[in-house]
């Protein structure tokens, strides 16, 4: 099935795009054809996904008919250790298609979608996994917030197009992504980071900001993140010096 709430998504550039009714997790769908053997630019679409996952161990709720879950399976020609770089790459793409259909979006490091219109919450989150088989590739799923209420979200945290005033349906978002991140990933797998690392540094509102990086043992990084490493970490002026994270969950301070 390649239609999603009606409309025919089977022509969106050179994706092979594929659209369930409901699915646990579209990452672990197409995780599963990958490690089977399954090409590059795939992409799954659930009309509901009961059992996503975002970064961090956390979950990802996506009611039917709220929201879009996507995944899309890639396999790049760079070498594996800037694949890193995706998941960076693919909120840029989220962000960029949300501007395309009205809405004003920014990120937070390293790939949280916000919208500056509703306090800077959070619209979209990213789940990049490594998958191997016969020929390693990477799936990157993605999660956008686009018709649900406030009293919808279980965190206050979170926000939709709709909060925002922006209607759009869900294959209207859907395409616009797909076109967005094929373009942003053509431009990387061909030229590397160089070739998007000023628009992502453009629209990374880390940037300058005081910030707390929460480490995964409990601990915290207090500083002001300074710029984006060809890596694609986050450096961190402290009252120590300079820290480098690779991962960490960024909270944005209005001051020390």
């Amino acid at each position: 099935m390649k239609t999603l709430d009606g409309v025919d998504l089977s022509l969106v550039g050179p994706w092979t795009v594929e659209v369930v009714d409901t699915t646990g997790s579209t990452n672990a769908d197409l995780a599963e054809r990958a490690r089977g053997g399954a090409s590059g630019w795939q992409a799954l679409v659930a009309g509901e996904q009961t059992a996503g996952r975002g970064r961090l161990t956390r979950t990802w709720s996506s009611p039917q008919g709220t929201s879009l879950s996507l995944s899309v399976l890639l396999r790049p020609t760079r070498p594996v250790p800037e694949w890193g770089l995706l998941p960076l790459i693919t909120g840029l793409g989220v962000a960029r298609a949300l501007e395309a259909l009205g809405a004003k979006a920014v990120l937070k490091w390293p790939n949280d979608v916000l919208l500056p219109a509703d306090d800077e919450r959070k619209v979209c989150g990213i789940l990049a996994e490594l998958v191997g088989g016969p020929a390693q590739g990477v799936v990157l799923g993605m999660g956008v917030n686009v018709g649900q209420a406030r009293g919808d979200f279980p965190v206050h945290t979170a926000t939709s197009l709709r909060l925002v005033g922006v209607t759009v349906t869900r294959p209207q978002v859907a395409t616009a992504v797909l076109e967005q991140l094929g373009e942003l990933y053509e431009a990387w797998d061909t030229y590397g980071w160089d070739a998007v690392k000023g628009s992502y540094e453009s629209s990374c509102v880390t940037l300058g900001r005081t910030v707390r990086v929460e480490l995964p043992d409990g601990t915290g990084v207090l500083g002001t993140a300074s710029s984006i490493t060809d890596g694609g970490r986050l450096r961190v002026r402290t009252t120590s010096g300079e820290r480098v994270f690779a991962a960490g969950d960024v909270q944005h301070l209005r001051s020390l």
